[in-house]
């Protein structure tokens, strides 16, 4: 029986609840799962078939470690090269470049004269970063919001940090995010994700933030633009992809593809986790 390691942080070790959803099926297939903890020196990531990187959600405070690791392991999915371009959402720059429709973006490295707008609505946030942390909503044109958005960005700058800046879509608070799932490079469902940020930067939050989410059927117009960003993916498929996008079917936009540990919501889509296991025994049969 192959033996296949779901990757999870020491937060989780026994995987998220979503997650845990996949382990029957797996078995169903004749393969064993092990939930496994990315950064636990006792792991012997050679002994598996297969590698799988699902719960890693302290990634971003500890990137280059998380990489160095995703660099030695063999089998592992998605592979090391994709999750080191994924987990720096810079990613978007080459994306825009490639012609697909993304937010509007502007980066603020460390070290450089900074002007943040004095009007509109923005989101700020690390390029590296996962969920809400280190990121804030505020109204430009209300001083202490703009004083408490530039306390955000050099805070950030101090660590060394690159700050992306996106105008707030409003679309966000009347249709949510939509979430297109992808599972060995074919599209298998979708979700619509509430909004997630309600105001300025107030400081630490969890592991990760809860969501408020619903399953969603994606429209002829959502599905080309998943399409497009799949596309733009080098080499083979990744095992699991999603494509978040905001906005009307007359002007989609890309937030954000998720590569690296994404939640893929099997709760939201009958056989969703079937799926997943499909596409695991494939890549091992390959």
């Amino acid at each position: 029986m192959p033996t296949v390691a779901i990757v999870t942080c020491a937060e989780l070790p026994d995987l998220d609840s979503d997650e845990t959803l996949l382990l029957e099926p797996l078995r169903a297939r004749g393969v064993d799962p092990v939930a496994a903890v990315w950064n636990d020196p006792a792991v012997d990531w050679d002994s598996f078939d297969a590698t799988v990187v699902r719960c890693s959600w302290d990634y971003s405070r500890q990137r280059g470690r998380f990489l160095s690791w995703a660099r030695t392991v063999p089998r592992l999915h998605n592979r090391a090269g994709l999750l080191e371009w994924n987990t720096d959402k810079r990613y978007l720059g080459d994306l825009a470049g490639a012609g697909v429709p993304v937010v509007p973006t502007t980066w603020l490295p460390p070290g450089t004269h900074v002007e943040l707008p004095d009007a509109g609505e923005w989101v700020l946030k690390p390029s590296i970063g996962a969920g809400s942390r280190d990121a804030g909503r505020y109204l430009m044109g209300d001083v202490a919001q703009r004083e408490r958005a530039c306390e955000l960005v050099s805070r950030l700058h101090a660590g060394g940090a690159t700050v992306m800046a996106q105008p707030y879509m409003d679309d966000v608070d009347v249709n949510g995010e939509r979430a297109l799932v992808y599972l060995d490079g074919v599209f298998s469902h979708a979700v619509r994700k509430g909004a997630m940020l309600d105001g300025p930067y107030e400081g630490d939050v969890e592991l990760f933030k809860a969501e408020t989410i619903a399953p969603a059927t994606a429209t002829e117009a959502e599905l080309a633009l998943g399409k497009i960003v799949m596309d733009t993916i080098e080499g083979e498929p990744p095992l699991y992809a999603r494509v978040d996008v905001v906005g009307t079917d007359a002007n989609l936009l890309l937030l954000e593809l998720e590569l690296t540990e994404p939640s893929l919501f099997y709760t939201h889509s009958e056989g969703a986790a079937e799926r997943m296991a499909d596409a695991i025994a494939a890549k091992l049969a390959a």
